[in-house]
C-alpha cells in the first residue's frame, strides 16, 4: 500500500482520536466502576472507611480503567474507518 498524502493524514487523526478517546475511556471507565463498587457495596452491607466512596473501590477503578481504555478506542477507530471506508468506495464510483 502506497503511502500518500491521504494515508498519512488518516495515520495521525487515527492516532489523535485514539489519544483522546484513550484517556476518556480510562476516566469514564473508572467513574462507572467505582459507581458498580458503590452498588455493590452496598447491596453487601459494607460500610466504607469515612472519605472513601465505596468498599474495594481500587480494584474496581483499576478494572474499569482498563475496560474503559480499551474499548472507547477500539470502538471508535473502528467506526472512523467504517465511515472512511465508504466514503472512499463512494468517490470510486
Amino acid at each position: 500500500m502506497p503511502d500518500g498524502p491521504g494515508v498519512v493524514e488518516d495515520r495521525y487523526r487515527y492516532a489523535g482520536v485514539g489519544c483522546v478517546t484513550f484517556m476518556a475511556g480510562a476516566v469514564s471507565g473508572t467513574m462507572i466502576a467505582v459507581l458498580i463498587a458503590k452498588l455493590v457495596g452496598d447491596a453487601r452491607g459494607c460500610r466504607p472507611t469515612p472519605g472513601l466512596p465505596a468498599c474495594d473501590w481500587h480494584v474496581y477503578a483499576f478494572v474499569g480503567m482498563l475496560l474503559g481504555a480499551i474499548t472507547l478506542p477500539f470502538l471508535a477507530l473502528r467506526s472512523l474507518r467504517r465511515r472512511n471506508a465508504t466514503a472512499s468506495d463512494s468517490q470510486r464510483g
